[in-house]
């Protein structure tokens, strides 16, 4: 073993997938010596995860790779039909709006961020991640596994395996991040506690290639759903094909019993399974891949222990109902990169790690509750057709019909049917879910006064604030040659940011004092100067409350850390406020 004073990296990430990936690709932006290592070839060959929600995509362009993703994706405008079927070329059940297509949420989801909603699944993402941290100086090796680790009060010694040669070796770093998925070896190692349960069904992936734009072109959409009693993904009584490539890459989800035999999937089983979701025998089908896996219930209560840290699928175990996997992974590593650099570059004191379980977990926790709930959703729809819970066999067509009637019972069951629709918005348009996150720690310095109060209802709507521990609130601004930008494109970068108004004049000094004082990069965003003209009035609107010559102290994460509402005039006094701020927050 090297001494602890020789590391080869500052940060080992295990896992190249879409924690590992924004984990290296937000490190090595923020300068950090960061090496990856996945244990596979290559990313991920499967398009598991998909749906990319505004936050992500947030984080995507303050990382610099927003228009990447953008060229790669399946944009929103196709992403919106969700359609229940009997099959696909069967008769339609019915349909709903989604990911904030529908006409009045698609101005709500525009006010909400300066990014749309977008369909990029992993293949297409992780490439992006994992080759733009490539190029900007992290070291990136495949086909390396991950066996085991030591860590001592200096660093981490990882024991890793080159799959490719059959020999092992050590790798020393300061810190570890295990990003390495649902069944994560680092997690199991340093103990971290998870509640839930593991295992609750079985589910099969097919992906397979066919052209279904006769099927499809009219209704565009991800997510087709194919309403199966007694059959289905994971015992909810029905199967689903996903669009990958509009229109003629696809993936079929379909269940099996968990507890029995696994089932032997070749290409032919896989076949007779997507021919029955089509209900169309003349479609050319070639299969592509198949694979297993289960759905879980399961979130870690902490993410660290020590100098080891989990993001992602190794601490939030969850069905993809909601679309929200790869988000939080993502989402995860944001918020660690930007406190692991400012502690390795001595700007901050260890305690700011703390902070990461803090901020993180009950978000983890909150991801599996809501995806776990919104597959026992769809009992409803089963229920307005005369299924029951859908577990056992029924025909689907013929409750449909009685659905049609122009009787009491039609007209009940069409009421039943269109309330079952309005409760799946809490899967597919769940908009304060993706979010309204609201961080409690040691990295934020919480307001005095009375809790927040939420107008609407906080998993469906989103509802932007300036109070510590919310995101700072999109709102356009025009530049000096006239274009819009983001409040979202003054902050972030890595760095701490004070915005203040016109009249801030006193903050901006006091951010020149204090800067120089804790070593600590702080920009100064003065909202109505000549770079960030308040043109639309959009940010008096998100603001409410706050005076211009008040202050926001926003991290590098964009989420706010401190607020002075009130008017300050003072340099001297302004600077003692972010002064006492910034040590609270970076533990100094």
């Amino acid at each position: 073993m090297r001494s602890d004073g020789d590391f080869d990296t500052d940060v080992l990430v295990v896992g190249a997938g879409p924690a590992g990936g924004a984990a290296a690709l937000a490190l090595a932006t923020y300068g950090v010596r960061t090496t990856v290592v996945g244990k596979h070839g290559w990313v991920a060959d499967s398009p598991c995860a998909h749906i990319t929600n505004q936050r992500t995509m947030e984080v995507l362009r303050d990382l610099g790779v927003e228009e990447e993703a953008l060229s790669v994706g399946t944009p929103q405008r196709l992403m919106g039909e969700s359609v229940f079927c009997t099959s696909l070329a069967g008769e339609e059940i019915a349909r709903i709006r989604t990911w904030g297509t529908e006409e009045e949420r698609l101005t709500e989801y525009a006010a909400a961020s300066p990014c749309p909603m977008l369909d990029l699944p992993q293949p297409y993402l992780e490439p992006v991640l994992i080759g733009n941290a490539a190029g900007r100086g992290a070291k990136v090796r495949f086909d390396t596994e991950f066996l085991s680790l030591e860590q001592d009060a200096d660093g981490v010694t990882a024991l890793l395996r080159d799959r490719l040669r059959g020999d092992e070796f050590t790798l020393r770093a300061r810190y570890l991040i295990g990003a390495d998925g649902g069944r994560s070896r680092v997690a199991e190692q340093i103990g971290l506690p998870f509640v839930g349960e593991e295992g609750k069904g079985g589910s099969m992936n097919i992906v397979f290639e066919a052209d279904l734009t006769r099927h499809v072109q009219h209704r565009p959409g991800v997510l087709y759903w194919v309403v199966r009693p007694g059959e289905g993904i994971g015992g909810i009584g029905m199967g689903a094909l996903r669009m990958v490539r509009p229109w003629n890459k696809w993936m079929a989800v379909w269940g099996y019993d968990i507890d029995g035999p696994e089932p032997v999937l070749d290409h032919a089983e896989a076949r007779r399974i997507v021919t029955g979701l089509l209900g169309d025998r003349d479609v050319d089908v070639r299969i592509e891949s198949t694979s297993l896996w289960t759905v879980n219930d399961m979130w870690a209560k902490a993410y660290s222990a020590g100098r080891v840290f989990c993001a992602g699928d190794a601490v939030h175990r969850h069905p993809p109902s909601n679309g929200l996997g790869s988000n939080t992974s993502v989402q995860d590593s944001y918020n660690l990169a930007w406190k692991l650099a400012h502690v390795l570059r001595g700007q901050a004191g260890p305690g700011l790690l703390e902070s990461y379980s803090a901020e993180r977990a009950p978000v983890g926790e909150q991801v599996v509750t809501r995806a776990n709930r919104s597959t026992g959703e769809f009992v409803p729809l089963f229920e307005a057709l005369g299924l029951g819970d859908g577990l056992v066999s029924g025909d689907a067509a013929a409750g449909l019909r009685r659905g049609r009637l122009p009787t009491a019972e039609g007209a009940r069951r069409r009421r039943e049917l269109a309330e079952a629709m309005q409760l799946k918005h809490y899967e597919f348009s769940a908009h304060g879910v993706e979010m309204n996150q609201r961080y409690v720690s040691s990295a934020v310095v919480p307001d005095a006064g009375p809790d927040e109060e939420w107008r609407r209802d906080r998993d469906l709507y989103a509802q932007p604030s300036t109070r510590p521990g919310a995101k700072l609130p999109h709102a356009w601004l025009v530049d000096t040659a006239g274009h819009r930008l983001s409040t979202l494109d003054l902050v972030g970068g890595g760095a701490f940011t004070v915005v203040t108004g016109l009249a801030g004049q006193a903050w901006a000094e006091a951010a020149r004092v204090v800067a120089a004082e804790f070593g600590v990069p702080l920009r100064t965003v003065r909202i109505d100067d000549d770079g960030a003209r308040d043109a639309y009035g959009s940010w008096q609107r998100v603001t409410d409350g706050l005076d211009e010559r008040g202050c926001l102290l926003v991290r590098p994460d964009c989420v706010i850390a401190w607020r002075r509402t009130a008017p300050v005039d003072d340099p001297a006094e302004a600077a003692t406020g972010l002064r006492e701020a910034l040590r609270a927050v970076l533990h100094r």
